[in-house]
């Protein structure tokens, strides 16, 4: 192993430096050239909102972080992989990360344009620098010496990069890859065919006919956006949905749902809201929406499914702009579409907006904080923030950037009282302990 880079509280320290030496002299086969960074804090993965509120969270607590982003810039899946029409779906005081609230002049539901300046200027406040185009191959604990071993891939002058660390933290989220059906026939379709993270505005489909796969937020929201480009939207409707008002009686439905549960059993609540929702929306069933038998809360408690919160698509399903479809057989040549129905139609494009999923099962290399078929952390909610070795994960919640924030500050207050018990014992050490570095 070359090491080109040793930083950190921990290269100061004489035990720590012979341990990793031994390791490195035990290794027979060789290795590419690698720049090894003692971190003194904790490294983060991830850039997005919840490794941005960790990071502030710890050093509003005097506690150094890392962060590592794959991409090029702090928010990526807002900034890079976001339909131009999207605001935030819940009310800007449900959406703040710690210590610093929205502009008091933002909208109760901000842009998407003023949802990534707020993270700018959060990064700015908090002086979060995260090491951009770092993609994190293999993070593993090393029980030799105690510390996580967190390696990205190859970067400037192909020389990789480990990073040594006490304490990870998993920031990737729910949302870190898309999610893409195996659809029969989609070969053969001969017309273009892209998920939400590659839609940007329905104005290139202006005048077609386009079909929307999946009818979460993203896909009612998509579907409006069409209709409001002079598109011809169709809706797959594969599974039940709950459709609920975005607002009831003034308030926010979810601003109204969280303040009724302060008194309130949540099978009553949901009932409150499906009574509110008939009587605002009418029977969705007759649209083709049926709900499922769980109320919605009860749903989103269970299974993490969000209920849609209607912006307007459920009026264009009503007057026939958008038209339903049960799910798909298969795709079949020029462009024709076969449902599970038996009916056979033509688009001439496919949208799917069938969501995304974790990566972390495809380079954080353990098996008990992560389940390995979602890569979500095994413990539900409020309590799968935190494992072992110094391993914890947040922005998992599936209860969205609220959760993220409840997750990050628990963190920094579990990671703090580390970090102060260790500061008592440590022993300055000056860079004279250092093995000399060695050119790659």
């Amino acid at each position: 192993m070359d090491y080109t880079e040793i930083q950190g509280k921990q290269s100061h320290d004489p035990i720590f430096i012979h341990k990793m030496n031994n390791l490195s002299s035990s290794t027979s086969s060789p290795s590419p050239p690698r720049c090894v960074v003692c971190v003194p804090g904790p490294v983060i993965v991830g850039a997005g909102p919840s490794g941005l509120a960790t990071a502030a969270c710890l050093k509003n607590k005097g506690v150094p972080s890392v962060i590592l982003e794959r991409s090029n810039c702090i928010a990526s899946l807002w900034q890079l992989k976001t339909y131009d029409r999207l605001r935030l779906h819940l009310p800007k005081q449900f959406c703040e990360l710690p210590l610093l609230p929205f502009p008091a002049d933002f909208p109760t539901y901000p842009t998407k344009q003023q949802f990534i300046r707020y993270l700018e200027d959060y990064a700015t406040k908090f002086d979060i620098q995260p090491r951009f185009n770092e993609t994190v191959s293999t993070a593993q604990y090393d029980p030799a010496v105690g510390f996580w071993r967190v390696r990205t891939a190859g970067s400037e002058n192909g020389v990789k990069t480990e990073y040594v660390t006490r304490w990870l933290i998993v920031a990737t989220g729910e949302n870190a890859e898309a999610v893409v059906p195996r659809l029969e026939g989609i070969m053969e379709f001969g017309g273009p065919i892209r998920h939400t993270s590659l839609y940007k505005s329905g104005e290139e489909f202006r005048g077609k006919k386009v079909l929307v796969v999946g009818c979460g937020n993203s896909g009612m929201e998509v579907c409006l956006d069409l209709c409001n480009h002079n598109a011809r939207p169709s809706l797959v409707v594969r599974d039940t949905v709950h459709v609920l008002p975005r607002e009831m009686l003034g308030k926010s439905t979810f601003g109204l749902s969280m303040l009724l549960l302060k008194w309130l059993p949540i099978r009553l609540v949901d009932r409150l809201l499906l009574v509110a929702s008939r009587l605002l929306l009418g029977d969705t069933s007759r649209l083709g929406l049926d709900r499922p038998k769980l109320g919605p809360l009860q749903l989103k408690n269970l299974s993490g499914k969000t209920p849609v919160l209607d912006v307007g698509t459920l009026a264009k399903i009503k007057s026939g702009d958008v038209q339903v479809c049960p799910a798909i057989k298969r795709l079949k040549r020029h462009r024709a579409v076969e449902f599970v129905d038996g009916r056979t139609e033509y688009f001439d494009a496919i949208v799917l907006a069938t969501g995304y999923r974790s990566n972390v099962p495809s380079w954080l290399k353990e098996g008990e904080m992560f389940s390995k078929e979602d890569g979500l952390p095994k413990t539900p909610f409020p309590n799968g923030w935190k494992g072992e070795c110094g391993l914890y994960a947040v922005g998992f919640t599936k209860r969205g950037i609220l959760g993220a924030s409840m997750d990050a500050k628990r963190i920094a207050e579990d990671i703090e009282r580390c970090w102060k018990a260790e500061a008592k014992h440590s022993t300055p050490f000056t860079r004279s302990h250092l093995p000399l570095s060695s050119s790659p």
